[in-house]
């Protein structure tokens, strides 16, 4: 605002020196003269003129866009209201199925795999949210991350009329507590496990976890299984009883090369002892974590992630199938992963079969950003998955 105003507002005079030249022309011509004061003033009505004439021609171009914007929605007399926000919001159940979401401000061409969806492909139509076992979604981070990270599927959930809560785990996004403050997995998930114990009995959640999420999000299986309808592992952890993320991790040791290069381990309580968390090489962020993602997602990424907690990837989980076993569990593969190789992801699925995979093709292990639309509309069909 304030470059603005000084645009508009006007200039102090500035003194200068008088010229000695004398004008071309009549020397009877004073430089103050009428004459001078009528040129003056010509100039004012044509810049006048040219500025109405401006806004005449950008009055016409909206009138267009707006009569072409009714035919499309196939009336003309605008039963369909015309909205003068930047972004074109559709409300549920009353959207053209030949209206398409506006593009992308990306500059990434984009991927035949995730195309530019129409808004009945992104939430069915026909499907009545309240007819759903539960229609909140809870977004769960990966390690680093924090619930900023979820800023577009948040976006396309809410278009949707869903529900959704993305948490900031301990010592991640904007939490306030120090990452190498952190002693155990319970501590590091206290957000999520908070938020679960304040929900109303009868009160059910579709947990989403990504990366060292779906850790976090088993544990809270454990302690709520009775307010998780569905948890869905996207890219994620999924371990058994009596695993830690670290094993999972080591049982495929130099399936992800790039990740053990990346790690940098801090030692907060000194060289004797065991490290506090991980920070992650920012050099290598883009081929490990982004190797499909937009710049500009990359860019936020690195002046958001944090370091990793070391001791809740230590810890070894306790799942009984009389809790968590009664959860019913599904997942997210992304096959161009640097980070959870297709080939981990597999034997997590081997080891604990869910109750159905789904293959995100072309998605690198942030699909949030890589695959932001085909993420968004396989959460939307997990949610409608019935009870058997």
């Amino acid at each position: 605002m304030g470059n603005l105003c000084t645009c508009v507002s006007p200039k102090t005079p500035v003194k200068t020196k008088k010229h000695t030249k004398r004008l071309q022309g009549n020397p009877q011509t004073a430089p103050n003269s009428s004459n001078r004061w009528t040129r003056i003033r010509s100039t004012r009505k044509e810049f006048k003129d040219n500025h109405d004439e401006l806004i005449r021609e950008q009055a016409l171009a909206a009138a267009i866009m707006f009569r072409q914007h009714q035919q499309q929605n196939g009336s003309a007399s605008g039963s369909f209201p015309f909205d003068r926000s930047v972004s074109l919001r559709y409300p549920n159940g009353s959207g053209s199925k030949k209206t398409q979401l506006p593009r992308s401000s990306s500059s990434r061409a984009r991927s035949l795999t995730d195309p530019l969806l129409q808004p009945h492909q992104l939430v069915n139509q026909d499907i009545k949210l309240d007819d759903l076992e539960t229609n909140h979604f809870v977004l769960v981070h990966g390690g680093g991350f924090g619930a900023w990270c979820w800023y577009k599927t948040i976006a396309l959930l809410e278009e949707g009329g869903f529900k959704v809560t993305a948490v900031d785990l301990t010592g991640s996004g904007i939490h306030s507590s120090d990452t190498n403050g952190i002693t155990s997995l319970s501590q590091y998930v206290k957000p999520l496990t908070d938020f679960l114990d304040k929900l109303a009995d009868g009160d059910k959640t579709i947990l989403v976890g990504h990366d060292f999420g779906g850790a976090c999000i088993s544990y809270a299986m454990e302690l709520f299984p009775h307010k998780v309808s569905k948890a869905i592992f996207v890219a994620a952890a999924m371990l058994t009883n009596g695993q830690s993320t670290l094993d999972m991790f080591s049982q495929k040791a130099g399936s992800s090369d790039l990740m053990q290069q990346a790690q940098l381990f801090v030692y907060a309580n000194g060289n004797n002892h065991l490290p506090t968390a991980i920070n992650l090489d920012k050099s290598l962020f883009r081929d490990l974590l982004f190797n499909q993602s937009p710049g500009k997602d990359v860019a936020l990424a690195s002046v958001s992630i944090r370091p990793i907690p070391f001791a809740p990837v230590l810890e070894k989980l306790s799942l009984s199938e009389l809790k968590y076993g009664t959860v019913r569990r599904f997942y997210i593969q992304t096959p161009e992963d640097n980070a959870i190789p297709l080939t981990l992801q597999e034997s997590m699925i081997n080891s604990s079969p869910p109750e159905k995979v789904f293959h995100l093709k072309g998605a690198d292990h942030s699909p949030f950003f890589s695959k932001p639309q085909a993420l968004h509309k396989l959460l939307v069909e997990i949610s409608k998955i019935p009870s058997t």
